[in-house]
């Protein structure tokens, strides 16, 4: 499976949070999957960062480096998709992990129901 995570997401399998559900855990330990981090991921952490609404460790950029994510970048037809989405959710970085994850066929791993109504495939995490 094919899988990209949602900011949230990530934030836990870096902390080991409790939030994190089991099934979740497998997808993303499991070396049968292939798990893209976004960009749209890292950009929303440091502005959240730069807000004061997160924390992240200084060493951010090498502990997401040490997780053998696969990258991936944002495209314009990333940012063209999110137009054709409709207006269920108001957060732009969502709606570009929405965008990123219907173009590249991937499964979105996130908790968030609004996500889950979008035609996306999602695992709830």
């Amino acid at each position: 499976m094919n899988v990209l995570l949602d900011t949230h997401v990530v934030l836990w399998w870096l902390m080991d949070g409790p939030e994190l559900g089991d099934r979740a855990r497998e997808i993303i330990a499991s070396p049968a999957n292939t798990v893209f981090l976004s960009a749209v991921v890292v950009w929303e952490a440091r502005v959240k960062q730069g807000v004061g609404k997160l924390n992240v460790p200084p060493d951010f950029a090498a502990v997401l480096e040490d997780q053998g994510f696969e990258k991936l970048p944002i495209s314009l037809a990333h940012a063209h998709e999110v137009q054709a989405l409709p207006p269920l959710h108001r957060d732009p970085f969502d709606r570009m992990l929405i965008a990123q994850a219907k173009i590249e066929g991937l499964t979105l791993v996130t908790r968030d129901p609004i996500i889950a109504q979008y035609p996306v495939v999602c695992e709830l995490a």
